[in-house]
């Protein structure tokens, strides 16, 4: 079975991204995802807060494994969003992130979903009454330019499956996927979110994505749906405490090349993120390394 690349999201120990890479190199991490730093959402930094951001990088032998900004989350599933405004900006922060990614090294550019409807499909007379129709189509629509502009530059984009987000599941990310039929675009898997969204993780999850994943976030929480509550854990503390190792043998043996980052999002009551991160360290090596 084949060893699998760890890393973490840095916003979970620290934003100022020097206290993230020297955590990291101690506890024998290689891997950064991007996502906050210096209170800035990656993609905002200037050329020169580029440029200490590599510097650093070389200083804590830290590899950057994906940026994973918020690119045209929170759009509206309408086909009059493309080319909007809102779109255009995101498109032009979304550009500067494969910038960043070419000079840090950095194989992967996190894209997001439009606005969440609950329900995409129907039949039967659903359709008529609840069925959001069309939001689908826009979707679909919407990531055909950024699609293209990735396989022009080069560099992987991953779809995260996100609770606020048109694409909840492996399952429609993998459909995302094959209407647009690009191999440039691959799903960012976030098994706890798509938990929320009532898909399990292993078996359902993992093989409704078809050997399409290409990067993962894991973290861990308690979740009631009904209520529509979560309450983060220590890394095997929750819901996703029975999938872990199936999920992590399931990528050795499958030979998954990608990395898996811990979503260091557990802040203990009364302490810090980077506590929290600490408490589930240990565990996610264990499981994962």
């Amino acid at each position: 079975m084949s060893e699998l690349k760890l890393g973490v999201i840095t916003d979970g120990i620290s934003q100022d991204v020097e206290t993230a890479f020297k955590y990291l190199n101690e506890v024998g991490i290689e891997y950064a995802d991007l996502q906050f730093i210096w209170d800035k959402e990656i993609g905002d930094q200037t050329d020169d807060e580029v440029k200490k951001i590599k510097k650093l990088m070389k200083e804590y032998n830290i590899k950057v494994g994906c940026l994973t900004r918020h690119n045209f989350a929170g759009l509206p599933s309408k086909m009059e969003t493309l080319h909007s405004d809102a779109y255009n900006a995101h498109m032009e922060k979304y550009k500067r992130c494969f910038e960043i990614a070419n000079e840090l090294e950095c194989p992967i550019v996190r894209i997001m979903s439009t606005s969440k409807n609950m329900i995409l499909f129907g039949s039967h007379g659903a359709e008529k009454w609840v069925t959001a129709t069309g939001a689908w189509d826009a979707q679909v629509e919407l990531y055909r330019e950024p699609v293209a502009y990735a396989e022009k530059m080069g560099t992987m984009i991953v779809t995260e499956n996100c609770n606020g987000g048109q694409v909840t599941s492996n399952y429609l990310a993998k459909k995302l996927i094959d209407e647009l039929g690009s191999d440039i675009l691959k799903i960012l898997w976030d098994p706890a979110n798509a938990m929320y969204c009532t898909e399990k993780p292993y078996p359902d999850g993992y093989e409704a994505a078809g050997g399409k994943i290409g990067h993962i976030h894991i973290k861990d929480a308690k979740i009631d749906i009904a209520k529509a509550q979560v309450e983060f854990r220590s890394l095997g503390q929750g819901d996703m405490g029975p999938y872990l190792l199936d999920i992590a043998n399931a990528l050795k043996a499958d030979n998954y090349e990608g990395i898996v980052s811990l979503e260091a999002n557990y802040r203990p009551i009364g302490k810090d993120f980077i506590d929290g991160t600490r408490s589930s360290i240990d565990h996610f090596k264990k499981i994962f390394g």
